[in-house]
C-alpha cells in the first residue's frame, strides 16, 4: 500500500519570522537546540536550497527529522543523496540514509522527546511517551535520515 505524500506548510509567522530567525543565528555560530543550516542541491534546479534544522544526536548516531513531513528538503535529499549542515563558519558535508519506517521509531521518539514543544502539533498527538505501536503508525508521515560521512 503506497501512502500519498504528506505535509504541512509551515505558517508565516514559522516562514518569515521563526525560520529566519534560527537560520540568522544559526548561521552565525550560535545553534540554538542542535540547530543547523541544512544545504542541499535543488533537484531541479541544482542551486543551493537551504533551511534550518535539528540534528538529533541519539545513541552515537545523528539523524534528520522532517516533522512536517514530506517538504522540498526531503526531496532534495532524496536526489541528491549528499548535503552539507552548516553552522557559522563550519560546514560539515554529508551523505543522508533514510530510514525505513521500523527504524524510525525509537529516533523519532528521541527527537519528540528533545523537541515535543516545538514539533509536537505535526504528530498527531504522538508524544515521546507513546507506545512503540502508536510511532510506527506515524512514521510514514515523517521522512528521517542518518547523517554519515561521505565516502
Amino acid at each position: 500500500m503506497t501512502v500519498p505524500p504528506h505535509y504541512r506548510a509551515p505558517g508565516w509567522f514559522t516562514r518569515n519570522i521563526s525560520n529566519r530567525a534560527v537560520a540568522f543565528l544559526t548561521a552565525r555560530g550560535v545553534s540554538i537546540l542542535g540547530s543547523r543550516v541544512l544545504a542541499v542541491q535543488g533537484r531541479a534546479s541544482g542551486l543551493w536550497r537551504t533551511t534550518p534544522v535539528n540534528l538529533l544526536d541519539h545513541d552515537g548516531a545523528r539523524y534528520l527529522v522532517s516533522a512536517r513531513g514530506e517538504g522540498q528538503w526531503v526531496r532534495n535529499l532524496r536526489a541528491a543523496g549528499t548535503g552539507e549542515l552548516r553552522v557559522g563558519t563550519r560546514t560539515e558535508s554529508f551523505r543522508g540514509r533514510e530510514l525505513s519506517d521500523e527504524e524510525k521509531v525509537p529516533v523519532l521518539r528521541a527527537y519528540l522527546k528533545r523537541w515535543k514543544f516545538e514539533v509536537g502539533a505535526f504528530f498527531d498527538g504522538v508524544g515521546p511517551d507513546s507506545t512503540d505501536a502508536q510511532i510506527q503508525a506515524i512514521a510514514v508521515k515523517h521522512p528521517a535520515f542518518e547523517v554519515l560521512p561521505v565516502d
